[in-house]
């Protein structure tokens, strides 16, 4: 199973970048998502943006695996 997480582009260099999730940071591959800007939300998978979020979408997902996370350390 896959799974791309919803992080924000801080710094864009041509066709990479990096995003920042949770104070942590890496560079990723923006060459899937070019018209990706400084402070949108990319979705995230393998090192590549793969799409650009709107903020209240991202937030939504990242609330969701949030409560996930804190589901599964509570069992």
């Amino acid at each position: 199973m896959c799974l791309a997480v919803p992080t924000m582009l801080t710094e864009k260099r041509e066709d990479h970048g990096t995003v920042e999730l949770a104070g942590v940071s890496r560079e990723v591959s923006l060459l899937l998502v070019p018209e990706a800007q400084v402070g949108d939300y990319l979705l995230v998978h393998a090192g590549y943006g793969i799409a650009v979020l709107d903020q209240g979408e991202a937030q939504r997902t990242l609330s969701l695996l949030n409560e996930i996370a804190s589901a599964s350390l509570d069992t």
